[in-house]
């Protein structure tokens, strides 16, 4: 017998988004019957209260009027022509105008990049965890992804020599995300040396996801990966959606660099898919330029009494006196990545423990589980909200976990 329902992509099946999944559904469910949620399940900086900077807003409202045509499709030359200068000056080798593409944020240009790049069982290699996205765009463009560990107690940095282990003949592409989501990690500098090298002797393609590139804490630094990588192809990934607080604009871009004789094939399969869709967002673009010429605008959040400082401090502070939990404090982006001590809940689990959350203390996160790591005892919040909301956020957290533990307590005296 026929089946009434419509077929879809079977590879769908495999892919997961728990950012915005059964979780965010159910969470709009209970807004709708009138309660108020917290919720910490997306790094949107607009949807807490900040703006895009006023001169990225003026750039745009000045240029509206030119805004009705296509563009290029791989943006507005002056746009790219300011971003060509931009790399170059941070020491982007190869880089031009004509080398770069502007897209509709950062996750259209992932996709593009794997549809360029990958033939059927080719295989990429992830961070675990790793934004899901990654993983996604790489099944849905008939790939595989391999996981490479970036475990806590090294930082949730990766180890050279596990993913060197990890390459096989079907291996084409290195993808790292730094500053890291979902842990906050910032790679230094000789780790990144050491992954160019290994990129180099198989002949990989860098994919460096850099969106948060200018979100630091503290101390800490960001090192690019492509002034590193010389002549390997290297693909670099930004926008304006974190930075400079402006993700509804959906404005992203992604450099090529690396030997253009090796990387010129690439190159016009880029070209071809970009204009198979014509073009990004156009009035966005013109921010771009003003974006990466009006100077600094997130170091005031980011230092010691700035919002985002103090919101990260109060996660530290929380965790510090929290009776089941641990944190790798984060060195950069939106994000921390809380562990629970599972020899005090040894029946945890991260779904489970995020859905109770939600439907008794109204709050939503995301499981650690979503980022495609193998262990279910983690969960993500971002650094968005105020201080006092994440101390609110952390005390309702530790009401349900002290649930959970008497909760297991009464079943191991029964």
């Amino acid at each position: 017998m026929l089946s009434n329902t419509l077929p879809t992509r079977e590879r769908l099946r495999e892919v997961r988004y728990e950012i915005r999944g059964d979780l965010a559904r159910r969470a709009r469910e209970l807004e709708g019957h009138g309660h108020k949620l917290i919720k910490l399940n997306i790094g949107n900086p607009g949807a807490f209260g900040f703006r895009a900077p006023e001169h990225l807003q003026r750039a745009i409202a000045d240029h509206i009027h030119d805004t009705d045509p296509y563009t290029h499709q791989q943006g507005l030359p002056q746009a790219r022509e300011a971003l060509a200068a931009h790399y170059k000056a941070r020491g982007t080798p190869h880089v031009t105008p004509e080398r770069i593409f502007v897209g509709n944020g950062v996750s259209e240009l992932i996709d593009i990049a794997l549809r360029a790049l990958l033939n059927l069982g080719d295989e990429v290699l992830l961070p675990s965890p790793d934004y899901p996205l990654w993983s996604a765009a790489t099944i849905l463009n008939d790939g595989i992804p391999r996981y490479y560990s970036c475990r806590a107690e090294n930082g949730f940095l990766p180890d050279p020599e596990e993913i060197e282990r990890m390459i096989g003949p079907k291996t084409r592409a290195l993808v790292l995300i730094n500053p890291n989501n979902p842990t906050g990690a910032s790679y230094p500098k000789p780790l990144l040396e050491k992954l160019v090298a290994i990129a180099a002797k198989y002949r990989l393609l860098l994919m460096a996801d850099e969106i948060y590139d200018g979100i630091l804490y503290d101390d800490n630094t960001f090192q690019p990966l492509a002034p590193l990588a010389g002549d390997v192809p290297c693909l670099t990934f930004s926008g304006l959606s974190k930075v400079h607080r402006a993700c509804g604009w959906r404005v992203g871009w992604a450099v090529l660099s690396g030997d253009p004789l090796r990387t010129g094939d690439y190159h016009h399969a880029l070209d071809l898919l970009g204009a198979l869709r014509l073009c990004a967002n156009v009035p966005g673009q013109f921010a771009i330029e003003a974006a990466l010429k009006g100077g600094d605008t997130i170091t005031e959040l980011t230092a010691p009494g700035g919002r985002l400082h103090a919101s990260r401090q109060a996660v530290l502070d929380a965790v510090a006196k929290s009776a089941f939990l641990s944190v790798v404090a984060p060195q950069g982006a939106l994000y921390a990545f809380p562990r629970i001590d599972t020899a005090r809940l040894p029946e945890f689990d991260d779904y489970r423990f995020a859905l109770d959350l939600l439907e008794t203390e109204h709050v939503l996160i995301v499981p650690g589980s979503s980022f495609n790591v193998p262990y279910r005892d983690h969960f993500r919040v971002t650094l968005l909200p105020q201080a006092d909301e994440i101390s609110e956020v952390f005390r309702r957290i530790e009401r349900s976990l002290s649930q959970y533990a008497d909760r297991g307590g009464a079943r191991q005296s029964a």
